[in-house]
């Protein structure tokens, strides 16, 4: 077994957000890596507790990073790690409520770096958003030493606050932070909803037998990246030493069009209704997206290694096995026709 995997033995790691899609999938390999414990806070109100894995070395805490009592409470356990997941998601959620935004995506963040130093935590490694930290401007392939201060969303804006957080507890605490920049997660463990990404909705409405709405030009590409290759990028930037106070993309290194992934969607699922175009939104101003994962192979030996098409195939699969789950927490507003969506 690989060292940074044999590094999870016997630990006690506490992933904020673990019940949301990368959370619970970082939950899973942590406790199957043999930690000691794993503990789990979420307030689940972007996650779900039936995503969290029934493993004996899993501990869920139901609270939220801006309250003291359940940060004293999951830093009682003197974690060794903590992953900090959990955020105000994602960027139109942001746009209706910018003040929840930043409570929690700021100052959740802040609490979470300052209960880290207090209990002399050896590593925190902090999500941060790639479609969030070089605007719309940056030149692609994006590189870690691009920044953009033209942001969109107060999503965007507290994400790149979160860094300055990171990288202002790293020079003046000494805090072992790592910055990870995730680019257009998919996989299992995602649900769909209003505020969610374009896959989960895709794949939902597709079994739904809907028409999958294109918002702007279905020309327009992402790079979408496997959960499963998150995960991995998490769990290396726990371990190695050169990573503590950098930046790095994880991402495929992949340009999807839109239109190519609805219409591989719409076949994967049989779903006969095609596609329709939509209005698009005006915070959302990035063309393509194509990350450059030069740094984060250089400094962790990251190397994603799931194939995108597989990828989707696994995550429809996922649906239909957790069907009755996800038609229950689906959250698309009240009185909004399936059709619509």
């Amino acid at each position: 077994m690989e060292d940074y995997k044999k590094f999870y033995e016997n630990k006690i790691v506490l992933i904020t957000g673990g019940a949301g899609a990368i959370g619970s999938n970082l939950t899973a390999s942590i406790a199957k890596l043999g930690a000691k414990l794993v503990i789990v806070l979420d307030n689940l109100t972007a996650g779900y507790e039936w995503n969290i894995p029934r493993l004996n070395n899993i501990m869920f805490v139901k609270g939220d990073i801006r309250n003291d009592v359940d940060l004293k409470r999951v830093f009682f356990e003197k974690p060794d790690l903590v992953f900090h997941l959990a955020a105000f998601f994602a960027n139109q959620n942001s746009v209706d409520f910018p003040e929840k935004d930043l409570e929690t995506n700021g100052m959740g963040t802040l609490k979470i770096f300052e209960y880290a130093v207090l209990n002399k935590t050896e590593r925190v490694i902090y999500a941060s958003s790639g479609c969030s930290i070089y605007g719309s401007q940056a030149p692609l392939p994006l590189k870690e030493e691009f920044m953009s201060m033209h942001l969109t969303t107060p999503y965007q804006i507290t994400k790149m606050l979160g860094e300055l957080y990171s990288n202002f507890f790293y020079h003046h605490y000494g805090l072992r932070v790592v910055k990870t920049r995730f680019f257009n997660s998919y996989g299992p463990g995602e649900v769909p909803g209003q505020y969610r990404n374009v896959i989960p909705n895709f794949i939902y409405w597709a079994l739904n037998g809907l028409p999958l709405p294109i918002t702007g030009n279905p020309e327009a590409t992402r790079d979408f990246t496997y959960v499963g290759d998150i995960v991995d990028g998490l769990l290396r930037a726990g371990y190695y030493d050169n990573a503590i106070g950098q930046e790095m993309n994880l991402a495929s290194g992949r340009e999807i069009k839109i239109g190519y992934l609805a219409e591989l969607v719409n076949n994967l699922t049989g779903n006969k209704a095609g596609i329709k175009l939509v209005g698009k939104r005006i915070w959302d101003t990035k063309n393509r997206l194509l990350a450059s994962i030069d740094k984060a192979r250089d400094l962790i030996g990251y190397k994603p290694v799931m194939d995108f098409e597989e990828g989707l195939k696994i995550t429809i699969d996922w649906f239909r096995s957790n069907w009755d789950n996800i038609e229950k927490s689906a959250s698309f507003p009240p009185g909004v026709s399936s059709a619509v969506r």
